[in-house]
This record gives C-alpha cells, sequence and structure tokens, in this order.
C-alpha cells in the first residue's frame, strides 16, 4: 500500500506538467509589451497610422481594412473590417503579437483572440487630444520603442495646441449634424461619445445631436428640432451619401443646412481617425466650416 502511495505521489508532479503541456497556451492578460514583436498584426487605422509615424512598420505583418493610410499599409495583408474580425482570419497571418483598438469585435472573436497564446494588447480610444497621446505612447510602448513614441507626442501634443487655439477664438459656433448613413431613408447620425462629436467639438462647432450617445437613427421631428448648420459625411466607409439624395429628405430640407445646401464631406479614417494626423484635420473642418477667417 505504501508502495502505491509513493509511486502516486512522484507522479503527481509529472502528470501535472504533462497537463500543463497539453493544455493550448493562453496569452497573459494585462499584457504592455510584446515579448516578439517581429510580426504584428495591426488592427484599427489609427493604431497603424502611429505604427509608420513612429517608423516601425517593419513589425508589421498584417492590418484590418481601416488601415488605409499611409498608402504603404495597403500592401499587407488584411484581416477583415476591425468590427467584424474572424480569429481564423487574424491568427492565419502567424502573427506573435495583435495590437488593437478599443472596439475591435465582434466580442466573440476578440474573446478567442485573447484566449489565444498570440499576445493581445488593446489599445483604448478616446475622442479627445490626451486620448490621441495616450495611444501613441501605449503603441509605443508595446513596440519597444517608448522615447521615439514620446517624441511623436510631444510633437502631436503642439499641433494640437495650435490647432484648439485657432477654434478657441470662435464666437459664434455653428450646429453640425454627422451623418453617418441614409440608407432605407433613414438618417443615422452621431451622438455624444463618438468620434464624430469629438471632432466636431475640437473644430469650434456644437453636434447638433444633444439627447443620445453613439450612432442612432433620428425622427424627422428630431432633425428638424436639431436646426443643424451643415451636415458632414465622410468618404470612404461605406456607399457615399450624394447631396441630392441628402436633401431631398423632407426634414433635411426644412433645416438652416438643407436651405442652404451646406454639407461638407470629408476622409473617414482622416476625420475620425484620433491619430497623428488629427490636428490638420480639425484645422481642415474648422476653415470648411468658418473660413480662414481666424484660423490662419
Amino acid at each position: 500500500m505504501r508502495l502505491v502511495l509513493s509511486f502516486r505521489a512522484a507522479l503527481a508532479p509529472m502528470l501535472g506538467v504533462l497537463l500543463a503541456v497539453s493544455q493550448p497556451a493562453k496569452a497573459d492578460e494585462g499584457t504592455t509589451v510584446f515579448s516578439d514583436s517581429s510580426r504584428i498584426a495591426s488592427i484599427g487605422g489609427s493604431i497603424t497610422e502611429i505604427v509608420y509615424a513612429l517608423g516601425e512598420e517593419g513589425h508589421l505583418v498584417a492590418r484590418d481594412s481601416t488601415s488605409s493610410y499611409p498608402e504603404a499599409a495597403a500592401k499587407l495583408p488584411d484581416v477583415g473590417y476591425m468590427r467584424a474580425l474572424s480569429p481564423e482570419g487574424v491568427l492565419s497571418v502567424n502573427p506573435t503579437g495583435i495590437l488593437a483598438l478599443q472596439g475591435s469585435g465582434p466580442k466573440e472573436a476578440v474573446d478567442v483572440l485573447k484566449k489565444s497564446s498570440v499576445p493581445f494588447i488593446e489599445v483604448p480610444d478616446h475622442y479627445n487630444h490626451e486620448g490621441i497621446l495616450e495611444k501613441i505612447r501605449i503603441v509605443g510602448k508595446a513596440l519597444g520603442v517608448e522615447a521615439k513614441a514620446e517624441e511623436l507626442a510631444a510633437e502631436t501634443d503642439a499641433k494640437l495646441m495650435a490647432a484648439e487655439k485657432q477654434t478657441a477664438s470662435i464666437n459664434e459656433r455653428k450646429r453640425v449634424l454627422f451623418v453617418l448613413s441614409t440608407q432605407g431613408g433613414k438618417i443615422l447620425a452621431a451622438g455624444s461619445e463618438t468620434a464624430a462629436d469629438g471632432i466636431i467639438r475640437l473644430a469650434g462647432a456644437v453636434n447638433a445631436v444633444e439627447r443620445f450617445s453613439g450612432y442612432k437613427s433620428m425622427t424627422d421631428e428630431a432633425i428638424v428640432s436639431a436646426r443643424p448648420d451643415v451636415i458632414l459625411t465622410m468618404k470612404g466607409g461605406g456607399p457615399p451619401i450624394s447631396e441630392e439624395e441628402l436633401f431631398a429628405n423632407p426634414a433635411v430640407a426644412s433645416t438652416p443646412a438643407g436651405t442652404n445646401r451646406k454639407m461638407i464631406s470629408m476622409w473617414g479614417g482622416y476625420l475620425l481617425g484620433f491619430g497623428p494626423r488629427t490636428a490638420e484635420a480639425i484645422h481642415d473642418l474648422a476653415v470648411e466650416l468658418y473660413g480662414n477667417q481666424g484660423l490662419d
């Protein structure tokens, strides 16, 4: 009996090792630095843009479909739209790390990726000045180039402060309605806590939507009562919105924006990316809204 017990006691550690080896390795939760950054999959246009701005694009092995800037990024394998990822697609490029913008999804796919053996670092996405600097620092730390990230953050900080100083002097702020789509005759607009809301405010304007957060369909009554002076749309993010289609909507047509047929359209990744080029996007949107007076 003692012999059997001794044998079991000796066998237990061996079984533990065998079980550990047979289980799939799981990436450590809370990873902030990749132990191997040689093959990184970048998910999110602003993340990819920051990697290039740091001069660290040599680490990239793949990108998502929103990563269209700079042009060189388009040569990388595309693992799909950041909000409709498939774990198989991302893992098929054999990454040593996944660098993903907060909001990547669907949740089920991200959960699978987080439980895989590939380290997964999620980068927060806050639609303000400090949020951009935070992104840069997190990406730099993940790639082991914190000094370069601090240099880029300082440069970006100075540009953002200059852009915000220009728009701070605007007295009569225009009301802007950001329209994401008009499919089915429904106006899908941006409320608070969105990238559109953030860029509108930074450009010295007011979001005409005040009663909801996120992107939601608006009733005709809500559009009329929003009283937008300008309709803002984006290019490159789905079916384009034409002026004819937009202003043919009776509710939109009855607003100041409709009366004056005032519509501004800018590239989505540039306008809503909240990355190294956002200071330029703030300036360009402000010029579209107010002209050059007081901005240069």
